[in-house]
């Protein structure tokens, strides 16, 4: 690598770190209005549990109890959901390494922390991601489960700014992510 390579990535990421930083500044006063949501426990509780699905736990079930529900005709839209989700996790993993966005709960004092993080940087929401994703490829392909799978979708993604984890420029970021993954596995599945 040459030393003029290396200093066009350095400025590169200067750059990068220079429009979140203002991205920053602009979200917080959104972000601190949705974080309050978190100090009534009622809702903090909601939130952490919608939260905690989006783990991936809800994903995985539905991977599963899809074709035990649907038989065979589940198979070739549960192998492109899979395979959308392993590329969505290659996506904002590396994106999350490049951009080193910090959580809101980390740059201002203002959002309180409601949840633990599962790692450190917030851009862009990996939870958002894959909740779009496989949201949009479940209701297409299986559209009685619409009902469930687009609301608890959304409240995953609230999820994320009201417990003082994401920005919603985050949330945004991995929901346009995820849609585009969702539209690849359609195309496919």
């Amino acid at each position: 690598m040459t030393l003029l390579h290396c200093q066009s990535n350095v400025g590169a990421m200067v750059s990068a770190q220079h429009i979140i930083a203002r991205f920053d500044a602009a979200e917080y006063r959104l972000c601190r209005q949705l974080n309050r949501g978190s100090a009534l426990r009622p809702a903090r509780l909601l939130f952490q549990a919608a939260s905690r699905l989006g783990d991936g736990i809800v994903w995985y079930a539905m991977l599963i109890a899809l074709p035990l529900i649907f038989g065979a005709a589940a198979l070739r839209p549960v192998a492109a959901m899979a395979l959308t989700g392993v590329i969505g996790l290659g996506i904002y993993k590396w994106l999350k390494a490049r951009l080193v966005r910090e959580r809101p709960f980390i740059r201002h004092a203002g959002i309180e922390l409601a949840m633990p993080p599962l790692d450190r940087y917030s851009f862009p929401s990996g939870h958002t991601l894959h909740a779009v994703s496989f949201a949009w490829q479940i209701a297409a392909h299986f559209p009685e489960l619409a009902w469930v799978v687009v609301p608890l979708a959304a409240l995953i993604a609230a999820s994320r700014v009201v417990l003082g984890l994401h920005y919603p420029t985050d949330v945004l970021a991995g929901a346009a992510l995820g849609a585009g993954l969702a539209a690849a596995g359609l195309a496919v599945g």
